[in-house]
């Protein structure tokens, strides 16, 4: 009998910590459910591959599963669930991409970069890569989770637990392990210590190594939706319910552009005066020698400002030319952009995108992003598109 009232007093307080932990998560009730559930019954995989769009919360569910795993099997919950918390635990471990700055000039690991990563995860716990690197000084460069990494990793690994429980190893945006880093971390992956437990987390699983891959077990985050958006943006930034709708639409799904909408990051404003730039530049380049040059300075500008933000700002005109063409093909109600440059109309503009032309276009966006991400000279990248972007803009629509 006494051993029956135990083991309800137990299942009553992992209850209390779960609900406590997992409670401040935006949405994602089933996978929350999934974790809680596997993880009260013992089911809890070495080695975990979340799989989520930026802004859906793969990060603040890794690290509220880790603080559950961390405080059920310690002495002292409570004071667990604090420490990691404050990302202080000694039993709580992170990797993620990392390069050198103006304090670290050479083999950067994350280690090095614990207190801005700690500022960072409190501030923006739905932040993206580009965030992260803005948050550290260096979004001109690419981030990256190197052998040096992968060296750290390994060490922190071997050693006991320190409280006597799990370890937990959270390597976020894994796809930025390099070949070297991988083929290290690979056979840790495979057979990690006693009570090890790996939580990767990827906005792109293709781009990490298959063996890799197969060797996780893999859970995929849902964009948020915009009801769980709007709920959040109601209750936490206080603002009205009109404007709560409205951005929860823009949103995509991403919490993170959500919060990036309501706070008007000047970002999206600069990304405005560049592409309206660019295609008032292109519309009068056809048969126009001169103004070729224009599109030449363009590109040399945008090259300069480093690969992370040009890939975010070729993400801005993939949606400037989708809600272009929304408003073309009258469908007023889905679009929400709204320019804020003097004497351009999106509407005005809109009959210009239709479908002889968007699947080219998104082409070629597309072809401009994998290509900067492979470290292609931007120069050349950014005015091959601004080429092509020339003859697809004078592209009629063949009439039905």
């Amino acid at each position: 009998m006494k051993t029956e009232k135990l083991i309800y007093r137990l299942r009553k307080i992992i209850a209390y910590i779960c609900d406590m932990l997992f409670n401040q998560i935006i949405g994602q009730e089933h996978i929350k459910n999934h974790l809680q559930t596997s993880a009260k019954n013992g089911r809890i995989p070495h080695a975990q591959l979340f799989v989520g769009k930026e802004g859906s919360g793969t990060l603040p569910v890794a690290i509220a599963y880790a603080q559950f795993l961390l405080s059920h099997f310690s002495d002292n919950p409570s004071a667990s669930e604090l420490k990691v918390a404050k990302l202080q635990h000694p039993d709580l471990h992170f990797a993620f991409p990392v390069t050198t700055n103006d304090s670290i000039k050479k083999h950067p690991v994350s280690n090095l970069f614990l207190n801005e990563w700690r500022d960072f995860v409190s501030k923006q716990p739905y932040g993206g890569l580009f965030n992260w690197l803005q948050s550290i000084g260096v979004e001109n460069k690419q981030g990256m989770i190197g052998v040096d990494e992968a060296l750290e990793v390994v060490k922190k690994l071997q050693l006991k637990s320190y409280e006597g429980g799990f370890k937990v190893m959270i390597i976020w945006m894994a796809e930025k392990m390099n070949i070297a880093a991988s083929n290290k971390l690979l056979k840790l992956i495979e057979e990690p210590p006693a009570k090890t437990i790996f939580l990767l987390i990827t906005e792109n699983e293709d781009q990490i190594i298959t063996t890799i891959r197969s060797r996780c077990q893999a859970l995929h985050f849902p964009v948020l939706s915009e009801q769980d958006i709007a709920n959040e943006l109601l209750i936490k930034e206080k603002c009205s319910e009109s404007d709560a709708l409205k951005i929860a639409t823009q949103a995509e799904g991403n919490y993170n552009k959500a919060h990036h909408l309501l706070h008007q990051d000047a970002n999206d404003l600069i990304f405005e005066h560049w592409f309206i730039a660019w295609i008032r530049t292109a519309f009068k380049a056809k048969g126009n020698a001169a103004v070729i040059q224009e599109l030449v300075v363009w590109s040399e500008t945008i090259a300069k400002t480093g690969r992370e933000t040009q890939k975010q700002f070729l993400d801005y005109c993939l949606q400037f030319f989708r809600q272009a063409l929304l408003l073309n093909y009258k469908s007023p109600e889905l679009v929400f952009l709204e320019t804020q440059t003097p004497k351009f109309n999106l509407k005005n503009f809109a009959p210009f995108v239709h479908s002889e032309n968007i699947l080219a276009i998104e082409k070629a966006l597309n072809d401009a992003l994998y290509h900067i991400e492979r470290n292609g000279n931007p120069k050349i990248i950014l005015l091959d598109l601004s080429m092509k972007l020339t003859r697809f803009l004078h592209k009629k629509e063949t009439s039905v």
